[in-house]
């Protein structure tokens, strides 16, 4: 039995065979190309470079159905590596000043970089080389016209063994008898971890050698949880683990039976508890967790990896599928969330080289500005409120003139339906995301335009605290548990409640365990939880005492270190 100790990139454990992916060498030859035959090169290098664009394009649609918009945004990475003028302007360049062919100069403008990054010492930018790596891989394998080696020759559940595996093929992972993965490359911060922890994926990294130590066929136990790779194990380890693996199967069949309970904590208090959704895909999974609605539909995918914006007739089929399926309960439809970048897919203009698109022209702002959007979008939600019981939402609101600019095209498009015969109910309920300080600090004269309030934790946090979660060199500042953002919390709670309305928390915090006695404390109407964690999130509010969690926010409201908040919501 051999034991190797690797970094734990994401939680499980698993058993089985190990598939061994043999490392793909791309050897790429120098050819010298005539001076006629030069502009035709560099064509063909700007056809990969589109080609590549329609592959991010479909891998982001794949992620945002899987995994939900926070993970879509790490193909923006790619995105951004993609348009890089190493990419853009000197392989052109090379191919031109050199007279070489194009897989020759990318591979030259590649290797520069991965030099670069082979002299840095901090992990988050030795990481981003696997990102390159990636984009790298595509636009070669378009420019030889090669095939990508899949997983599909996979006969039985496996334990896949590679010495380095990229984000997009993370991705194929699941649908292809993989249980887990073991690989020599990578660190926790990696996007291939990241996304291996949102799949549920048991994967250990970092393990040097371990492509080479592991035999095809071997007998491997992977423990995810203290990133440990057992190769022949003794039948002693194997049934431990099989124990420690089937008491994590008997806590999924006590979640199982919590499907349709009241969403009522220990001492009586009745909460809503709501599910995400980001897709229609997930409707079906999403019905059988019986919720007390849809808290958030996000409707960015109908948006992307196309050419057009989509018609008010295929969002109004969209939207009423939804509402009929939750019927009678409560669905609320957010207007897209999209930025700026995605204007020119769209065939709109849009703006020119976002230094910070995250800041920038994207939510409300962005359809205010395309308004026929906007108008569309609410038509067709309008259309929806046919089937039942549906709530508009609206993202990224900073200014109360912007909540009335946008209220008076809603006002529009109901006058147009109405005039068209379509009979609507007398109120559609109009809200904004609180996920802007702006938002939180004007609440109450937000609170005489909307209807209720939902709360973005992930966006509020990340502006209040001025920190880009997925910038890993400075991820662990945001803070749920910061002070700030606790009385920031409580503060939109109490004035939205003053005003005799409802808050829903739709962000992460809602599906972070530690965090739920936090928000059932200080008193949220509803929270809306992904699919995944909604069982569990309910187990947890269901074993809570109301007054007790409301004692530990009083008293966290008074720490100034989330340190101290940390330790009293663990006491609890």
């Amino acid at each position: 039995m051999i034991v190797i100790k690797g970094v734990p990139a994401s939680p499980g454990i698993a058993i089985g065979r190990a598939y061994v992916l043999e490392n793909e060498e791309i050897v790429i030859s120098r050819v010298d190309i005539p001076k006629q035959q030069i502009r035709v090169e560099v064509k063909r290098f700007k056809l990969a470079l589109e080609a590549t664009h329609r592959d991010l394009d479909a891998t982001e649609t794949k992620v945002l159905k899987m995994l939900g918009k926070e993970h879509a945004r790490l193909i923006d990475t790619h995105r951004l590596i993609l348009r890089d003028p190493l990419i853009t302007k000197d392989v052109p360049k090379r191919i031109q000043d050199e007279k070489v062919n194009a897989e020759f100069a990318l591979s030259e403008a590649l290797e520069v970089v991965n030099q670069a990054f082979e002299k840095m010492h901090d992990e988050f930018f030795r990481e981003r080389r696997h990102d390159l790596f990636d984009v790298g891989k595509r636009l070669l394998s378009h420019l030889l016209k090669t095939e990508k080696k899949t997983l599909s020759d996979v006969k039985r559940p496996s334990i896949l063994v590679s010495r380095n595996l990229l984000p997009s093929d993370t991705l194929n992972l699941k649908e292809n008898n993989i249980l887990g993965f073991v690989t020599d490359l990578g660190g926790k911060t990696s996007h291939t971890a990241i996304l291996a922890q949102s799949m549920e994926i048991p994967a250990v990294v970092g393990l040097s050698d371990a492509s080479h130590r592991i035999k095809a066929g071997d007998e491997v136990i992977l423990d995810g949880d203290q990133g440990l790779v057992i190769i022949h194990p003794s039948p002693e380890a194997v049934v431990k683990y099989e124990k420690v693996r089937e008491r994590s199967i008997q806590e999924e069949e006590v979640l199982e039976k919590l499907r349709g309970v009241p969403a009522s904590t220990a001492d009586g208090k009745r909460f809503k508890m709501a599910v995400n959704l980001d897709t229609l895909e997930e409707l079906k999974t999403t019905l059988l967790l019986k919720p007390d609605g849809v808290g958030l539909f996000r409707t960015e995918y109908l948006f992307l990896n196309r050419t057009t914006a989509p018609s008010e007739e295929e969002q109004t089929e969209a939207y009423s599928k939804v509402a009929e399926a939750m019927s009678p309960h409560p669905l609320v439809i957010r207007t897209a969330d999209i930025g700026g970048d995605r204007l020119s897919q769209l065939g709109l203009e849009g703006p020119k080289n976002e230094a910070n698109p995250f800041m920038g022209l994207r939510g409300i702002r962005l359809f205010l500005r395309h308004s026929e959007l906007l108008k569309t979008q609410f038509r067709a939600i309008l259309r929806a409120t046919l089937q039942g019981r549906v709530s508009v939402l609206l993202p990224m609101v900073s200014s109360l003139r912007e909540l009335q600019s946008a209220r008076r095209i809603f006002f529009q498009a109901q006058q147009e339906l109405l005039a068209e015969g379509v009979p609507l109910p007398k109120k559609t309920p109009v809200g904004i995301m609180v996920e802007i300080p702006s938002a939180a600090i004007l609440l109450d004269h937000f609170l005489e335009e909307a209807d209720y309030v939902s709360i973005g934790t992930n966006d509020l946090i990340q502006y209040t605290l001025a920190v880009d979660r997925i910038n890993e060199e400075v991820a662990h500042l945001y803070d749920p548990y910061h002070p700030a953002v606790l009385r920031l919390l409580h503060g939109i709670v109490e004035t939205t409640h003053k005003h005799g309305k409802k808050v829903t928390v739709c962000g992460e915090m809602t599906s972070d365990p530690k965090a739920v006695p936090l928000l059932i404390g200080l008193g949220v109407d509803v929270l809306s939880v992904t699919p995944r964690m909604y069982l569990r999130v309910k187990q947890i509010l269901r074993s809570l005492r109301f007054s007790d969690a409301q004692a530990m926010v009083a008293k966290a409201l008074k720490q100034s270190d989330s340190s101290e908040i940390r330790k009293l919501v663990g006491e609890l």
